[in-house]
């Protein structure tokens, strides 16, 4: 069963669990995770853990995704410096597609430009940043604002992921 494609985006110093635990949960729904950096090569996270990079961002195309999940580590640091990969999550937001992030993925949000006006969550060290980007922000372990969806830390994984499903089975 195909149900479509979601791009977990990566990049150098990815936090493991909020890669590996949402990508493994979209395969199990059925979705094909397609994993995406701003190169198609390796990428070690936090703790050293490799992920390959499936495709790089300027070769991602919006309209063959149904979404995309940015998960937080030292790594929304360095993708939000990508133009391509701002792009992509620019335009599946425009595209009424879902967009999740977790933890300092919000830096991500902020750089494409997308956090004005929406209330979302995030890890409390960068709660000012997305503040002074337009957001309302809260604490809440999970927070969906049409279809961007937000989380704190790896302890929220498990809302954040039922949220996603649900958001993209209303896709």
């Amino acid at each position: 069963m195909d149900r479509g494609n979601v791009a977990v985006l990566v990049e150098s110093d990815y936090q493991d669990m909020e890669v590996w635990v949402p990508l493994y949960r979209l395969r199990e729904e059925g979705y094909r995770a397609v994993v995406v950096g701003p190169q198609a090569k390796e990428y070690a996270s936090k703790h050293g853990y490799p992920i390959k990079a499936e495709i790089a961002a300027s070769q991602a195309r919006s309209d063959d995704f149904v979404g995309v999940v940015v998960p937080g580590g030292w790594a929304p640091d360095r993708l939000r410096q990508d133009e391509a990969v701002l792009r992509l999550v620019r335009e599946l937001f425009e595209k009424k597609r879902v967009v999740a992030a977790i933890c300092h993925a919000g830096w991500v949000l902020a750089s494409a430009g997308i956090v004005r006006g929406r209330r979302l969550t995030c890890f409390q060290a960068i709660r000012d940043d997305l503040r002074n980007a337009g957001a309302e922000v809260v604490d809440q372990e999970v927070v969906r604002d049409g279809n961007l969806i937000t989380s704190r830390k790896p302890d929220d994984l498990p809302a954040f992921c039922r949220e996603i499903i649900k958001a993209l089975r209303e896709v």
